[in-house]
C-alpha cells in the first residue's frame, strides 16, 4: 500500500516540486491550498481547498490519516502547535524553516545587519531568540515548539535563497527583468563576490522526500552544491535570456545597515560576507545528494518568469518579488552611477 503525503500549501513554489517528486517516488499526494492558485500542470493528484488557519477544515481534510504533512506555509507559533493539535492523524510533519534563523557567534543575524559566519553553517550554530518580533524569529518559535514535544516526529528543513517556477517571490527576477527591459550595464556591488547559498526546489523537494522515507525530530539544511556567487548567477541568468550587457563591478564605499534599502549594484545575494551551509547532516542521516545545480536549475526557472509575467503587470504576478524589490529597479540611479565612472 502506498504511503499518503498532505502538502499544505501543496500549489505553491514548494509544494509543486514535492508534488512531482513524491509522485515519482510511489506515493500519494494530496494537496491542500486556499484554492488562489491552480494546480500545476502535469501534476494529477486530489486537491483539496483548505485554510490553514480553519483548524477543523484541515482535521476534516486529514480524514483518513497521512503518512507526512509537509508545511510550506507555517509562519506563526500558532501553526506549530496547530500541528501538534492533529498529531492523532499523522505519522510525522516535515516543517518549512529558514536559514534566516541562525546568529552568529556575536549574535547578528541577517534580521540585525551583516552576521559573520567563519564557515559554513551547521545545525547546531545558534539561532535567533524564538518570538513575533520578524520572520526569523517566528520561525526560530515554530521550531522550538516542534522540537520540544514528542507527540509526533517533526522535521525541519532549513532552506536559503530558494529558487525555482511558482513562487511569488523570486530574487532571479532581479536579473530577469533587467534582460527584459534591455540593461546595458548591470552595476554589482562588492564586485559580485557575495555569495548567499541558494536552494533548487528540486533540491528541496529531494531532501524532503527523504525524511518522509525516514521520519523523525531533526533539523536539517537544505542548499545547492557549490553555491554561486552573485557574479556567477548574474552570468548565469545573462546566459538563458541571452542578454548582452557590461558587468559593472566595484567595490562597497560603506557596510550595509538594516534599515539602509536598497542600494546601486546591491542585489539579493549579496552579503559583506559569505553565508553558506553545512549539508554534511543531511547526506550522512539522509543519504541525501543534490539533484541539480544552480546553473542547471535556473534555465525552468527563467523561463517560466518570462512566461508568467508576458502581458501582465509583473507586481500582480510576483506579489512577493514586488513587496521585497521596491526599489531594486533604480535605472535612473544606475545610469547616473555608471555616468559618473566614466566621466569620472
Amino acid at each position: 500500500m502506498a504511503k499518503r503525503a498532505f502538502l499544505l500549501g501543496g500549489t505553491g513554489q514548494i509544494g509543486r516540486a514535492v508534488a512531482r517528486r513524491m509522485l515519482a517516488a510511489g506515493w500519494e499526494v494530496v494537496l491542500g491550498s486556499r484554492g488562489q492558485r491552480p494546480v500545476p500542470e502535469g501534476i494529477d493528484t486530489p486537491h483539496v481547498e483548505v485554510d490553514r488557519n480553519d483548524t477543523d477544515s484541515l482535521r476534516a481534510a486529514l480524514e483518513g490519516g497521512f503518512d507526512v504533512l509537509v508545511d510550506a506555509v507555517a509562519f506563526e507559533a500558532e501553526h506549530a502547535r496547530q500541528l501538534l493539535s492533529l498529531s492523532d492523524r499523522l505519522g510525522s510533519v516535515i516543517v518549512i524553516s529558514s536559514g534566516s534563523v541562525y546568529a552568529d557567534d556575536e549574535g547578528r543575524s541577517l534580521d540585525s545587519g551583516a552576521p559573520e559566519f567563519q564557515r559554513p553553517i551547521v545545525e547546531t550554530q545558534k539561532t535567533v531568540p524564538p518570538g513575533d518580533e520578524t520572520y526569523s524569529t517566528k520561525k526560530a518559535a515554530i521550531e522550538r515548539i516542534l522540537l520540544e514535544q514528542d507527540r509526533v516526529a517533526a522535521t525541519i528543513v532549513r532552506p536559503w535563497a530558494i529558487h525555482g517556477q511558482g513562487g511569488s517571490l523570486s530574487r532571479e527576477w532581479y536579473f530577469v527583468k533587467r534582460a527584459l527591459d534591455g540593461r546595458r550595464h548591470v552595476p554589482l556591488i562588492d564586485r559580485g563576490e557575495g555569495r548567499f547559498h541558494t536552494t533548487s526546489t528540486e533540491n528541496l523537494a529531494e531532501l524532503i522526500w527523504l525524511a518522509a522515507e525516514r521520519p523523525s525530530t531533526a533539523v536539517y539544511n537544505c542548499g545547492d552544491s557549490d553555491p554561486p556567487s552573485v557574479l556567477e548567477i548574474s552570468r548565469a541568468i545573462a546566459a538563458v535570456m541571452e542578454h548582452d550587457r557590461v558587468e559593472v563591478l566595484f567595490e562597497r564605499t560603506e557596510p550595509p545597515r538594516p534599515d539602509q534599502g536598497w542600494v546601486v549594484g546591491d542585489t539579493p545575494w549579496s552579503t559583506l560576507k559569505p553565508i553558506l551551509a553545512d549539508m554534511s547532516k543531511a547526506e550522512i542521516d539522509l543519504r541525501y545528494r543534490p539533484v541539480t545545480t544552480y546553473q542547471e536549475a535556473v534555465k525552468s526557472t527563467c523561463e517560466w518568469l518570462v512566461s508568467a509575467t508576458q502581458d501582465k503587470d509583473w507586481r500582480e504576478v510576483l506579489i512577493g518579488s514586488a513587496d521585497y524589490m521596491a526599489g531594486a529597479f533604480d535605472y535612473e540611479a544606475e545610469d547616473a552611477f555608471v555616468r559618473g565612472l566614466t566621466d569620472g
